[in-house]
């Protein structure tokens, strides 16, 4: 991945993206916490998932990839990626950054998105928290799988301790929300899901889960004011502590992670019997 040279008449959304970037994916390996820390380990989750369920050279979909930075990491993996956001002028700031590696750019509303070209693999990282119908998303999102492919899902975990926002089960009319709908950032949340949310919503959509993984606790991701200590704890400590809390009792430890990773695969069409 090239990382861009900036140049005064940028559009706004580039400009921002270029700020997240540097933070995320363009800092050396030491320097980013909190934040950027907690994104590479989101990001490298969401890849060892995807391969994990498909060959190189697969057909993968990221949707909302914003500045692309999964896309373009599937694409020099080996897959055929197909990058998709709303924000079409997006695909030029991602083009700058293209080294390698087999991408195409389709931009536009996933709702909009025709399924006469199905993906063996659709990658929906922090995007299902912006949507006001979460359930209509996934089974939209289900209509780009081949039968027996896959999605991979990340986003954050509702049963983080920290988490004030409601639940989707528990709220009677959602299309009280589509007007903040598709809002970037954490701001832009709406829902988050907890655990037990995934498989009836994953079965409404003729979907199974095949694997649900929650990761990255709340001193990794800065939350609670623990950002100055990542500051001054080594990383080998860092991931002990992580790795700690995955002995703790299911029940507490589930309010410890931030972050939630699902696979779900969509079911392959059986033979038919003869008459």
């Amino acid at each position: 991945m090239q990382r861009p040279e900036p140049q005064h008449d940028w559009p706004a959304s580039w400009r921002d993206a270029y700020k997240y970037d540097l933070k995320e994916v363009f800092a050396p390996f030491a320097a980013p916490r909190g934040h950027g820390f907690a994104y590479r380990r989101r990001m490298a989750r969401a890849l060892a998932m995807v391969k994990e369920v498909s060959p190189p050279r697969a057909k993968v979909i990221d949707i909302a990839a914003a500045q692309g930075n999964l896309s373009l990491m599937l694409a020099e993996c080996g897959y055929d990626v197909t990058w998709n956001d709303l924000r079409a002028e997006l695909a030029g700031y991602v083009r700058l950054k293209h080294e390698h590696g087999a991408l195409s750019y389709l931009p536009g509303d996933v709702f909009a998105l025709s399924a006469r070209e199905a993906y063996d693999t659709v990658v929906i990282t922090e995007i299902i928290e912006h949507v006001a119908h979460p359930d209509r998303f996934l089974a939209q999102v289900a209509t780009l799988v081949k039968p027996g492919g896959h999605i991979v899902m990340t986003t954050p975990n509702g049963e983080y301790l920290g988490n004030r926002l409601p639940r989707f089960s528990d709220c009677a009319d959602p299309s009280a929300f589509e007007s903040m709908q598709f809002q970037p950032d954490g701001d832009g949340h709406i829902f988050l899901l907890h655990a037990d949310e995934i498989e009836p919503m994953a079965h409404s959509a003729g979907l199974e889960v095949q694997s649900l993984q929650l990761f990255t606790t709340f001193l990794i991701a800065g939350r609670l004011r623990t950002e100055p200590l990542l500051h001054v704890l080594p990383f080998p400590t860092i991931d002990f502590l992580e790795r700690q809390v995955e002995t703790w009792p299911d029940a507490v430890s589930r309010r410890a992670f931030v972050q939630m990773a699902v696979c779900l695969r969509k079911p392959a069409v059986g033979p038919t019997s003869g008459a």
